[in-house]
């Protein structure tokens, strides 16, 4: 229940449309208790001595009284939704944007650690899950006190020892709700963590189709998921077995309660002393019938808080989740052109390995520095830390002479295109697709976009399409051959004419032909820019003006195209061996 104080701001936020709506609730349940006085009243008068001959008026003022509290009460019910449902409405807005921007500014291995299925259930379900709360579970539980009150406050005033053995069943009530409330929660916690393992399985299974297929895995992923699912099932079985224990336990308290009233009101009516009325026993079984709703609904109500608490407390896991990478500053930062990496190390946390070992490098404004080496050298890892997408364990980047981590990392990002090696492409039109590489403050018209997929050797496929830059991708453009991606990455961080160019690996799908003609057409792109080419194969770096060779996180060779060769190591052995593969091919 702790974890539900985090919303205490949004309360305060809209604490003025929450107190009308409080208000609303008492003039709606003051009207509400006021009903039974009029049936109790009619009673005794029936019972007093009935004038027949003025029965139409009786029966048009006890009705219309009754029909125009009935109305009242229906008003402020329509406003107290109006209110408090709505701001549960406004509350669930504020937090799924409060999520999604600490989404945002989380660090690269947060998401290595997190799987994407347990990312969407928390920002999806469980904000589901809070509002509920927010809204039914607020409003109940408020009208539910405010009944209560002005409920036992009325019986008091007709019978005070009658209204004690209507409510002598209360104490149990209550320990009843207590503990089960304490079951709940626990059975709670299971259902959730088993629902967001349901949408980790059901992401993975979408987002890797094609290979599921191409395996013919279905039958496994369907047997694997009947898993996950059946175990879902049992455990919100569980929570339903103790829900439905729970209501049957409040009816039958509630009932005991009326036979209380039937049973301890018959013997007090014929004390008279006591001055008890049958109108008076009728209103009390009114007023314990007005009861029965709200103390049935608190087994409802604490179901409801009791997931909601635990949804907000999976919620404020990640919330409280401290980016690796802060923002050291806001000062404006524009990017010059030098870099300098100073005996960088990195281990990755979680595995141990150490991607990055006392490598150092230098990049002037304008060069062009490309970094070769076998899968698991490091390639990568420099490219991440360069983005600063992970701090060093150890060592320095240098950035216009300034501490990396002591400038505007924004700034930074926002003067620079990456082509990551693994291509992603959003399920939008060609067009948004380039025009997504823009900064917030860049405009590009049709011919800028037309240009850059010029440069990158694909708008001649993509002119031939039916609807040409309309043509809406599938996700992650699987309507698109891997080196169509791969050129469309390209010219989405071209369009931007970044200051720093990074691409890593991002000619591998694309043949030795369309590989020659796409650099020679980056030739003026990269003149006086800033440029990071990694890649494993040589034809795509060997017009860099330097070249790095890893192995195992470090550096073994550095010099030109032609200096390597002479050097007669390993980018040598590697150069042979392509040039032989390509000569066979």
């Amino acid at each position: 229940m702790k974890s539900l104080s985090y919303l205490n701001k949004y309360f305060f936020k809209y604490k003025w449309r929450l107190l009308l709506g409080v208000l609303f609730i008492i003039g709606s349940n003051f009207l509400y208790v006021n009903m039974p006085v009029i049936v109790g009243d009619a009673v005794d008068q029936f019972k007093s001595g009935f004038d027949a001959d003025n029965w139409l008026n009786f029966a048009l003022s006890l009705g219309g009284m009754y029909i125009l509290l009935s109305l009242g009460k229906g008003i402020f019910l329509f406003m107290q939704r109006q209110t408090i449902i709505v701001v549960s409405r406004y509350i669930e807005f504020d937090l799924k944007n409060e999520i999604y921007a600490q989404y945002q500014k989380l660090s690269y291995n947060f998401y290595k650690r997190n799987n994407t299925g347990d990312l969407m259930n928390r920002i999806s379900e469980d904000v589901s899950h809070v509002r509920q709360y927010l809204g039914p579970g607020i409003m109940y539980t408020i009208s539910t006190t405010i009944l209560f009150a002005f409920t036992v406050t009325f019986m008091v005033n007709i019978s005070p020892e009658l209204t004690f053995y209507t409510l002598l069943p209360l104490p149990l009530l209550t320990f009843i709700i207590y503990k089960v409330s304490s079951i709940v929660n626990k059975q709670s916690v299971k259902v959730q963590f088993q629902q967001s393992k349901i949408s980790t399985k059901v992401q993975e299974s979408f987002s890797g189709i094609t290979v599921l297929k191409a395996y013919g895995a279905e039958e496994k992923f369907q047997a694997d998921f009947n898993v996950h699912v059946k175990g879902y099932l049992d455990r919100h079985m569980d929570l339903v077995k103790t829900n439905a224990f729970f209501m049957p336990t409040i009816t039958f308290l509630i009932g005991l309660s009326t036979i209380m009233v039937i049973y301890f009101g018959g013997i007090l009516s014929f004390e008279t002393q006591n001055g008890l009325t049958s109108g008076d026993i009728v209103k009390f079984i009114f007023y314990v019938n007005m009861l029965t709703w709200p103390l049935a609904s608190v087994g409802w109500v604490t179901s409801m808080i009791q997931r909601a608490a635990a949804s907000q407390e999976r919620i404020n896991e990640f919330l409280s989740e401290k980016p690796d990478v802060e923002n050291a500053t806001n000062a404006p930062f524009v990017f010059d052109g030098d870099i300098e990496f100073k005996n960088v190390s990195y281990t990755f946390p979680t595995s141990g390995i150490q991607a990055v070992k006392d490598l150092s490098f230098t990049i002037k404004k304008g060069e062009t520095l490309a970094i070769i080496g076998r899968t698991g050298s490091g390639k990568t890892s420099v490219i991440n830390l360069l983005m600063r997408q992970f701090d060093p364990t150890s060592g320095t980047i240098a950035i216009d002479e300034k501490d990396l981590k002591d400038i505007n990392v924004n700034d930074y990002r926002k003067q620079a295109g990456v082509v990551p090696q693994g291509v992603f492409l959003f399920s939008d039109s060609i067009r948004n697709n380039v025009r997504f590489g823009l900064a917030a403050n860049q405009e590009a018209t049709e011919e800028d976009v037309i240009k850059v997929l010029e440069t990158t050797h694909v708008w001649h496929n993509i002119k031939d399409f039916k609807q040409g830059l309309d043509t809406v991708l599938g996700e992650r453009g699987v309507n698109l051959s891997g080196g169509q991606k791969q050129r469309i990455s390209i010219a989405r961080a071209l369009i931007r004419k970044p200051k720093l160019l990074i691409f890593d690996d991002c000619l591998s799908a694309v043949d030795t032909e369309t590989e020659e003609i796409i650099l020679n057409n980056l030739k003026e792109t990269l003149h006086g820019t800033t440029s990071l080419i990694v890649s494993h194969r040589v034809s795509s770096i060997r017009n860099a003006d330097r070249i790095l060779v890893l192995a195992e996180g470090g550096k073994i060779e550095e010099g030109t195209h032609d200096e390597l060769l002479d050097l007669g190591g390993v980018y040598s052995e590697t150069y042979n061996k392509q040039l032989l593969e390509e000569q066979e091919d």
